[in-house]
C-alpha cells in the first residue's frame, strides 16, 4: 500500500510533466506506468488492454461525439448568426447594450455545444465584428464573450460534466440537471455586473443601435426556435424517461441535421468538416479518458484514496475549512493548468476528501466544473484567453485578460453561493430525480 508521502510525490510528478507541456494523456500515462511498475513489476502492464477496451466501449461514453458533432452541425449551418441577431433586438436596451447579447448567446449555444472552447470561438465570430463596428471597447468585447463562454461546461449537455460522472460513477442526468440553475446564476451574475460597470462607465459600450421595429423583432424570434427545441428535445427525452443521456444526444445529433437541412444549411462539405472536427475532439477526449481510467486503476490498487480520506481525518477543522483550501488550491493550478487536465488529475486524490467531509458527489461536480471555468479565464494559460485572442486577430491577450477580471470575481461569488446554498444545486435534482 502507498503512504501518503508516495502519493503526493506521484501527484507532484504529474503536476510537473503538465507544466512543462506534455500532453494530457501522455502525463497521466507516464504516472500511472511508473507507480506500476516501480511497485508491481510489469505484471500491471497487462490489464491495460481490457481495461481500455471496457472504456471505450461504455455506452455512456458515445454522448460525447454525439453531443460535439450536434454543436458542430448547428455552428456550420449557421443558426448561431441568427440566433444572435435575434437576442441582440432585445437586449440592446439594457445598459451595455449587445455585451448582455454575447452573455446571452453564449448561454444558449453552451446549450446544445456542451464545450466552451466550441462557444468561444463561435460566438466570438459573430461578436466582434458586430461590436467593433459600434465601437465598443475591445477589452468588454473580448471579456464578455471568453467569460460567457465559460457556461459551455456549466449548463447541460456539458462534456465535463458527462467526463466527471464517468470517472466517479454518478448520474449523468442528475449532474445536468444540478448544473441549470448555477448555470442561469452565473450568466445573471455576469450581465448585472455589465449593468454596474456600465452606471460609472458609459464608454464600454460604445453607441447605442436604434431599436428595431416591433414587427422585425417578432419575425426574428424564429431563429430562437432551433436551438432551444433542441435543448427541450435533448432534457426533456432524459428526465422524461424516455432515452439514456447517450439516447437523448442521438436525438440532438439527428435534430440537429433535420433542422439544418430544412433550413438549407446542410451540404457534403459541412458535413464532412463536422465529422471531422467531431472525430479530432472525440479521439482527444478518449486518450485522456483511457489514461486517466488507467490512473485511478493504478491509485486504487495501491490503496491511495483510503490514505488520503485517513490523512485528512487527523485534520481538526472544520468542512469548509477545507473547501476553502481546494478553492485555493484549484486557483494556483487553474493559472498552469488546462481545465480538463485539473479536473481528471485531481479527481482521484480529491473526492475521498469531499466524500470523506460529507458533500455529494454531485454537488462537488458542479464545484468542480465551475473551478474549471475560472480556470478557462484565468492567466497565464486559460484556453478561453487564446480562443478569444485567436478570433480577435489583433492586438495582444492583455487586453482580453483585462477584460476578464471582472468575470473572476463573479465565478468566485457563485462558488460561495453554492456553499453557502447547497440548495440551489441540490433542487432541481431533487425534484426531478426522486
Amino acid at each position: 500500500m502507498l503512504g501518503i508521502e508516495g502519493a503526493a510525490i506521484g501527484f507532484g510528478l504529474l503536476l510537473v510533466l503538465l507544466f512543462l507541456g506534455l500532453h494530457i494523456a501522455t502525463a497521466l500515462m507516464a504516472v500511472a506506468a511508473l507507480g506500476a511498475w516501480w511497485f508491481f513489476g510489469t505484471t500491471m502492464f497487462a490489464p491495460f488492454g481490457t481495461m481500455m477496451w471496457a472504456t471505450l466501449n461504455n455506452f455512456l461514453l458515445l454522448a460525447i461525439p454525439l453531443f460535439v458533432f450536434m454543436g458542430e452541425v448547428l455552428v456550420r449551418g449557421g443558426v448561431t448568426q441568427r440566433m444572435y441577431a435575434a437576442i441582440a433586438d432585445w437586449l440592446n436596451p439594457l445598459p451595455g447594450g449587445l455585451l448582455h447579447t454575447n452573455i446571452a448567446a453564449s448561454t444558449i449555444f453552451a446549450s446544445i455545444s456542451g464545450s466552451s472552447v466550441a462557444t468561444a470561438a463561435t460566438i466570438g465570430t459573430v461578436a466582434f465584428p458586430t461590436l467593433r463596428e459600434q465601437k465598443y471597447k475591445e477589452s468588454w468585447i473580448a471579456g464578455t464573450v471568453a467569460s460567457g463562454s465559460t457556461l459551455g461546461i456549466l449548463i447541460p449537455p456539458s462534456i465535463n460534466l458527462i467526463i466527471y460522472g464517468a470517472i466517479t460513477n454518478t448520474s449523468i442526468g442528475k449532474l445536468f440537471t444540478a448544473g441549470i440553475l448555477p448555470g442561469l446564476m452565473l450568466a445573471s451574475l455576469f450581465m448585472l455586473t455589465i449593468i454596474l460597470w456600465c452606471s460609472f462607465d458609459h464608454t464600454i459600450a460604445g453607441k447605442r443601435m436604434g431599436l428595431a421595429p416591433w414587427a422585425t423583432r417578432r419575425a426574428r424570434l424564429k431563429h430562437l426556435v432551433p436551438p432551444l427545441f433542441i435543448f427541450f428535445m435533448v432534457m426533456g427525452s432524459i428526465y422524461g424517461g424516455f432515452a439514456t443521456p447517450t439516447e437523448a444526444a442521438a436525438i440532438g445529433a439527428v435534430a440537429a441535421l433535420l433542422l439544418v437541412g430544412v433550413q438549407g444549411g446542410l451540404n457534403l462539405t459541412m458535413l464532412k468538416d463536422a465529422l471531422l472536427s467531431t472525430v479530432q475532439t472525440t479521439a482527444m477526449t478518449l486518450l485522456i479518458l483511457i489514461a486517466a481510467f488507467y490512473l485511478n486503476f493504478v491509485l486504487g490498487i495501491l490503496g491511495v484514496p483510503g490514505q488520503v480520506s485517513q490523512f485528512v481525518s487527523t485534520f481538526d477543522v472544520a468542512p469548509w475549512v477545507m473547501m476553502l483550501i481546494l478553492v485555493a488550491l484549484y486557483m494556483i493550478l487553474g493559472c498552469f493548468l488546462d481545465a480538463l487536465a485539473m479536473m481528471i488529475a485531481t479527481i482521484p486524490i480529491v473526492l475521498p476528501i469531499v466524500t470523506f467531509l460529507g458533500y455529494d458527489p454531485v454537488w462537488f461536480g458542479i464545484f468542480l466544473v465551475l473551478m474549471c471555468e475560472l480556470a478557462l479565464i484565468t492567466p497565464p494559460v486559460g484556453m478561453n484567453l487564446y480562443i478569444v485572442q485567436s478570433v480577435r486577430g489583433r492586438g495582444s491577450i492583455d487586453t482580453v485578460i483585462l477584460g476578464v477580471l471582472p468575470f473572476l470575481l463573479c465565478i468566485l461569488l457563485m462558488v460561495a453561493l453554492i456553499a453557502t446554498f447547497p440548495g440551489i444545486v441540490s433542487w432541481l435534482p431533487s425534484l426531478l430525480h426522486r
